[in-house]
């Protein structure tokens, strides 16, 4: 299905406020640069690539926009009463510094996930402030915390800034909040040099860091960073790092009780050689480059490898292959098998602590270099690839003491570890990104779907309020936290990270949450503060995504305050990816042909927008809207009055 297939026409409004009585004549004004006022109610009204819209409708403040702007108050709260905690006047995070799967550097700035998202979506400055200094402090901190064991970080685990060699389970999550800072601050001159920075440490451009074979289209290792691949079998030393006190001094969130136990937990992580679905996450570090100016170098080298690996999913009838090895030969990294490799396929090892044997099979981050791709091309070829390899998983499902079940790994003697449930890794994202409804007939029962679709109108009042019990929860096992820097590890105050973003980033962008695997965001709008040049909403704004369709968008806004107005940039999309053809509100329609436009909000008002949008079409980019330049034309923001 095409993306900019005909869809059944949607609803034009939706009861999502229900405490209102009937909707108020709505006056409405577009401009166009510095053309003259128009009104709404003309007979031929068109805007150019600056429009605005003047929203006057009264509008009481709905229960879902009062717990939004109160949830964006009560996350920045937390997180200052977290901050202050766990990191010092530094930005060091107060633990005892480690390598390893166990515990190490990517947990430690892990604990500040989703804090540039809580800021770009109009969250207080502090919480961006707060982010920089402790991504600055981990920095320092961990290029100067050394292992005596472990051979390629005993000259610091972090060299020019980045993890020396580990895989991209581990590298993507201590990449998460750093590739989600240019939502939030993309101005920042050291954030653009580190993007570009360690973009170069794949494409090519650093000989220290030789990770990509461009004659075979592969990065050369799982293991691999700023100090390149590691080119041999990987030990059980390499992933646990050097010994620990473990059970009276620390205690490993991973279960292990003694030292001898996380060795053992890594004994047969030895397969490490050649390529990974994994490394796939490493592409976020270019669409990050290219998203700064469009070079199109990175462009060029993202797809070649993403393309590189849905030939190879193509060839291996539909199913991402676990191992390619350094010839580029599929499984022969891997004595010739093609679901062989550390966290593939056939990745079934001894838990230590539990004596259970633990399925380990993460191919599925593979996920994110697809969306990548999307959001560079549009091409649905990405989408398809993971549609088809859902499809062929499936395919081997067997009846199973009269009950159908589905597979999830494979070995030598074919498909083994069924469960009742289909198998559905990355089923939201393909629907998504395809919005053909027979994807979404995959889902089944989900409950923002459901109020996408118009079946509950409350889902948002509830959630929301849900959100507070959260936060509420992080706080309460911070406070009783008895650990102290000097018995704590990295990954400790992990569960006490009160940044709530999840349903914030369904509701008021109509995006997936990006999770924890240094994935871009995948939005279908983004808000903008003109009057202080931020991104996020502005103080007192509201705003709930209510319908996504393959070509609509549906979004209310309202200005909570009865005595100020305020004016919002709407995007298309966290990086200006999606164009808004037109705007229609109160049954009248007006040209928008821009990524973005201005909403003005006068006190106390709202009203309902449904923007027509043709989705993936420019080029991604991190520029706020009153930077962004298309054709040599200001877009979107650029009005007179």
């Amino acid at each position: 299905m095409s993306f900019r297939s005909a869809l059944p026409r949607p609803r034009t409004s939706r009861e999502i406020h229900r405490p209102l009585s009937c909707c108020v004549a709505l006056a409405l004004t577009f401009m166009t640069g510095g053309a003259a006022r128009v009104v709404a109610g003309s007979s031929t009204e068109t805007a150019g690539p600056s429009t605005t819209v003047s929203i006057n409708t009264p509008m009481a403040p709905p229960a879902w926009a009062v717990l939004e702007r109160e949830l964006l108050r009560a996350n920045s709260i937390a997180c200052r009463e977290f901050f202050q905690k766990y990191f010092d006047e530094r930005g060091y995070l107060k633990c005892v510094e480690r390598w390893g799967g166990d515990d190490g550097p990517d947990d430690a700035i892990e604990n500040l996930s989703d804090w540039p998202i809580l800021h770009a979506l109009g969250a207080s400055d502090s919480v961006l402030e707060m982010y920089k200094k402790g991504w600055e402090g981990h920095l320092r901190q961990y290029t100067q915390a050394k292992t005596k064991q472990v051979p390629f970080a005993r000259g610091g685990m972090y060299y020019k800034e980045f993890p020396v060699m580990f895989d991209w389970l581990h590298n993507g999550e201590g990449l998460t909040p750093f590739d989600l800072q240019g939502l939030a601050d993309p101005n920042d001159a050291r954030f653009q040099a580190r993007v570009r920075r360690f973009a170069g440490f794949y494409v090519g451009e650093d000989p220290e860091a030789p990770n990509y074979d461009a004659a075979h289209k592969i990065i050369r290792s799982m293991f691999n960073g700023s100090r390149g691949p590691l080119l041999r079998k990987a030990t059980a030393v390499d992933w646990a790092g050097d010994p620990i006190e473990v059970g009276s001094r620390f205690k490993p969130l991973h279960g292990e009780h003694n030292y001898t136990q996380m060795l053992a937990h890594f004994e047969k992580y030895n397969d490490i050689v050649g390529d990974n679905p994994m490394n796939l996450e490493a592409t976020s570090l270019a669409f990050n480059a290219y998203a700064l100016a469009q070079d199109p170098k990175y462009k060029s080298w993202l797809l070649e490898y993403v393309d590189a690996w849905v030939d190879r999913t193509r060839a291996n009838h539909d199913i991402i292959p676990s191992n390619v090895g350094l010839d580029g030969v599929i499984g022969s990294g891997a004595g010739g098998k093609w679901y062989g490799g550390v966290y593939g396929w056939g990745f079934t090892v001894r838990d230590p602590a539990t004596g259970k044997m633990a399925n380990r099979n993460n191919h599925h981050l593979a996920l994110t270099g697809f969306g990548n791709a999307l959001l560079l091309t549009g091409n649905p070829k990405y989408v398809d690839v993971w549609r088809k390899l859902i499809g062929a998983v499936n395919a081997n499902g067997r009846k199973i003491d009269g009950q159908m079940m589905y597979p999830t790994m494979y070995s030598d003697d074919g498909w083994y570890a069924f469960t009742p449930r289909r198998y559905s890794q990355g089923a939201l994202n393909v629907w998504y990104w395809s919005m053909d409804p027979r994807d979404r007939q995959r889902l089944g029962e989900n409950g923002w779907l459901n109020f996408l679709d118009g079946k509950d109108p409350d889902y948002a009042e509830r959630t929301f309020a849900q959100e507070f019990l959260t936060i509420r929860g992080h706080i309460v096992g911070l406070r009783a936290d008895r650990t102290t820097p000097q018995t704590r590890l990295a990954d400790d105050p992990l569960a006490y990270n009160p940044a709530t973003v999840y349903a914030l980033v369904n509701l008021m962008l109509g995006g997936l949450y990006p999770g924890h695997v240094g994935s871009p965001l995948h939005c279908r709008v983004r808000y903008f503060d003109p009057e202080k040049r931020r991104a996020g909403l502005p103080d007192d704004v509201a705003a709930i995504v209510d319908q996504l369709t393959d070509t609509q968008t549906g979004i209310t806004l309202v200005n909570l305050n009865p005595v100020a107005g305020h004016s919002v940039v709407v995007q298309g999309g966290a990086y200006a990816e999606h164009q808004f053809a037109d705007v229609t509100v109160n049954d009248r329609k007006r040209a928008v042909a821009a990524p973005s436009l201005t909403i003005e909000l006068s006190p106390g008002s709202g009203a309902r927008l449904l923007l027509t949008t043709h989705r993936y079409a420019n080029p991604p980019s991190m520029k706020f809207p009153w930077d962004q330049t298309r054709h040599g034309t200001v877009v979107a923001t650029s009005h007179s009055k």
